[in-house]
């Protein structure tokens, strides 16, 4: 018997909307790091993202989806938001900031809508993983079905 999937504030969020997506969940395994997470699921690495929250000096803040495999280049990423430098939240702000703990936090249904950044290789996929919303939990959509629910822009952000 298949136990009782607890659904995200994601999850929610896309039903009530009628987005299709599919949930994975890895509660039931050790792993830890994104790159853990995605082979667990048995799925390509370089088409599951973190999602990672960053702040400029004038504390404006940037959501970016880079792939698990790979760092954000905070250079090129202050570039496309058009500023002169940004640095990754602290871990201790990220859940005040965006209702999500670190290691869950999903670019939807943050408590604030900040601008979008997906890293461009998520074009090559069919679907891409990110967070449910919580750890253990991921989702798999594609990113015309993403962009009905989120506004994002796609650029090159990685090392």
């Amino acid at each position: 018997m298949k136990k009782h999937e607890e659904k995200t504030n994601v999850m929610r969020l896309l039903e009530q909307r009628k987005i299709p997506y599919k949930s994975h969940d890895y509660s039931n395994t050790n792993a830890i790091s994104g790159v853990d997470v995605i082979n667990a699921l048995g799925e390509n690495p370089d088409s599951a993202f973190k999602t990672l929250v960053t702040v400029s000096n004038n504390e404006n803040y940037y959501v970016f989806l880079v792939p698990v495999s790979k760092e954000l280049d905070l250079k090129l990423a202050a570039k496309v938001v058009n500023e002169k430098k940004i640095k990754m939240l602290k871990s201790k702000e990220l859940l005040p900031l965006t209702g999500y703990e670190h290691g869950g936090c999903s670019p939807i249904g943050m408590k604030h809508e900040f601008p979008i950044i997906i890293d461009k290789s998520a074009e090559k996929y069919d679907t891409i993983f990110f967070s449910g919303g919580k750890i253990g939990s991921q989702i798999e959509m594609n990113l015309k079905d993403l962009k009905k629910v989120i506004k994002f822009k796609l650029a090159n952000i990685t090392k």
